[in-house]
């Protein structure tokens, strides 16, 4: 049986031992039931049981019988993605430019072009840390937001990263069209974030959630909405979007998050106004520090000017 190693997403975190191998394999909760009930499961090297609870940044090992074609999960199928640009390469790490409409790497349900699969058509050698499918990621974006992602290509890279990552030294910074007017005009989300208590795919504030912290400030005030720049602190999934329509600011185009359909119309958008503009990191093999920028997609310029009319 194939031996999987998963580092436990954000996202996951106290979640039982079941739940979380049901999602990150795209197994059932029984089958995944069953593998920790038979010892199959050990997380961190400590063998635990199916009502055991993960933790964030700890790796599952999984002995995964061969039943789907050889790997027990998700293959990384080399793909190329078209757009998708090389914004910083070198021995340890590549930077990309990600189009929207691309998944950082496979997983349960989607079907779609990724990162890791882009890259790998491309004859890319990246880290072979992580689960195969994740091998080399060290964060990521939503499907539906563009810009900067930084992909270990050697072990130590990618050990540094991460630990770069979870000490929040990294600066990553992200444009975006809130509709409205934020008031105040800069200032900090500092408000917890758990999955939504109604629907699975989504997340929401919540009394019981992880810390989440994200500083904005207004760049530039329309009829209708406001260009932001955000800095997180820290990385939880879909951050920005809850944060935004937690305060009544949802960003335009995100119906998932209430946004407007009739300003998403106008702005001729079918995803969230969100881009990922800057990244900047310790190189983790030299030290300097390296700071890339992205300019915004053609949709999202498009909808910046639509949204601004004549008033830009």
């Amino acid at each position: 049986m194939p031996l999987r190693t998963l580092p436990v997403p954000d996202g996951l975190d106290g979640d039982r031992v079941d739940a979380a191998l049901s999602r990150m394999l795209g197994l059932s909760r029984t089958r995944a039931a069953d593998l920790a009930t038979s010892g199959a499961v050990r997380l961190d090297g400590r063998p635990v049981g199916k009502s055991d609870r993960v933790l964030a940044g700890s790796n599952l090992e999984v002995d995964v019988p061969d039943e789907r074609g050889g790997d027990g999960g998700h293959l990384v199928e080399p793909v190329p993605v078209e757009g998708m640009g090389i914004v910083h390469d070198d021995d340890d790490v590549v930077v990309i430019d990600k189009p929207v409409g691309v998944a950082a790497h496979p997983s349960p349900g989607w079907t779609g072009p990724t990162v890791v699969g882009a890259l790998a058509a491309a004859g890319y050698r990246i880290s072979t840390s992580g689960a195969p499918e994740r091998q080399g990621i060290v964060h990521r974006l939503d499907v539906g937001t563009s810009g900067l992602m930084v992909v270990a290509k050697s072990e130590a890279a990618y050990s540094a990263l991460k630990r770069a990552f979870k000490e929040r030294t990294v600066d990553k910074v992200y444009h975006a069209l809130a509709q409205g007017h934020p008031d105040p005009t800069s200032g900090t989300i500092d408000a917890p974030i758990g999955r939504h208590p109604s629907a699975d795919w989504k997340f929401a504030v919540t009394a019981d959630g992880k810390p989440s912290v994200t500083h904005y400030e207004t760049l530039e005030m329309l009829p209708a909405a406001s260009l932001v720049e955000i800095h997180l602190e820290t990385g939880r999934t879909h951050q920005i979007r809850v944060h935004f329509a937690a305060v009544r600011h949802p960003l335009v185009g995100d119906l998932t998050y209430g946004a407007d359909p009739v300003l998403a119309t106008r702005a001729g958008l079918a995803r969230q106004w969100l881009h990922a503009v800057r990244l900047g990191f310790e190189h983790p093999a030299t030290g300097e520090w390296l700071e890339v920028s992205s300019d915004y997609p053609d949709d999202l310029a498009a909808a910046l000017d639509a949204v601004g009319g004549e008033y830009r």
